[in-house]
């Protein structure tokens, strides 16, 4: 399988923005533990860059205060990854939230219940099995 540039790129970036917010950005509005990087989407060009956030919190002001800062950001991130990455252009970049690992996560929560309500519905049967052959 053979990578375009665009997606080489991609990860480059998503590996030094997931850094700069970790490491550089001083917001105090900002908790770095809770956003995680996803996914980046580099236009063919590598001009424009489509960066896909995901915010572990269950507070939506925390979380539209979050990505606030990540927009009032951009100038700064762009410049950093132009340091950072020699390329050509520096990439436009725009923030997407991204609740895919919530929804996974609620999925998965839901699985483990139905799981468990089988596992109580198998437990009575057994013990009638039990008390038939005494």
């Amino acid at each position: 399988m053979q990578f375009e540039r665009a997606d080489r790129v991609a990860e480059e970036i998503k590996k030094e923005i997931s850094d700069i917010i970790q490491h550089d950005l001083k917001d105090p509005r900002i908790c770095a533990e809770l956003i995680s990087i996803v996914k980046v989407n580099v236009s063919k060009d590598l001009r424009h860059a489509k960066v896909f956030v995901s915010i572990f919190d269950k507070d939506q002001e925390k979380i539209k205060n979050t990505m606030k800062v990540l927009e009032n950001a951009k100038p700064y991130i762009r410049r950093e990854i132009s340091q950072r990455i020699k390329l050509r252009f520096s990439p436009e970049i725009s923030f997407e939230l991204d609740d895919s690992i919530e929804y996974g996560a609620r999925i998965s929560q839901i699985l483990n219940q139905l799981n468990i309500s089988k596992d109580e519905e198998k437990i009575p049967e057994n013990e009638s099995e039990g008390e038939q052959e005494n």
